[in-house]
């Protein structure tokens, strides 16, 4: 399916969402479609042995969306995707507490997988948002990971 025709659903939100719920919207009555791959990112309690209280999240409205779709439609140009959802949640959050979803559709699981794992990469290294944590020690803007950048750098590779 080509960029122009594979539908593409970004949406940035506080208000949490229902993995089952985006699975179905994006499947509908489809028969194309032999492969969901489906990653949520949620909120965790502990990073490093520091117990995180709460997360915040902020981002760049606009910015964020036009990025995220940009990556998506890379991600429909390498695979032949069927569909393709990508829901961030901004704001303050508790562990346990649902934070990203990516969804890939695909007449087979080699593409679902391998775009949701491209958009996820992505998403932890350039997406333009910013994580804050509070913890017992205080509270500090989250650094880059370079085990994020090195499974990013994976899909540039030649």
């Amino acid at each position: 399916m080509s960029v122009a025709t594979c539908p593409v659903t970004i949406r940035i939100q506080q208000d949490d969402f229902d993995i089952a719920r985006e699975i179905a919207v994006l499947t509908g009555n489809r028969t194309d479609i032999g492969a969901v791959v489906s990653f949520s990112g949620i909120c965790r309690s502990d990073e490093d042995s520091a117990k995180i209280a709460a997360l915040s999240l902020e981002h760049y409205p606009g910015m964020a969306e036009e990025e995220i779709r940009r990556h998506a439609d890379e991600a429909i140009s390498r695979w032949p995707l069927s569909g393709v959802t990508v829901i961030h949640r901004v704001g303050r959050f508790m562990p346990g507490q649902n934070i990203v979803l990516v969804l890939t559709a695909s007449q087979h699981r080699q593409a679902a997988f391998q775009a949701a794992e491209f958009l996820m990469d992505y998403l932890k290294t350039n997406a333009p948002f910013w994580k804050k944590e509070e913890s017992a020690t205080g509270t500090g803007w989250v650094e880059a990971q370079a085990r994020d950048d090195e499974a990013a750098a994976r899909w540039t590779r030649s």
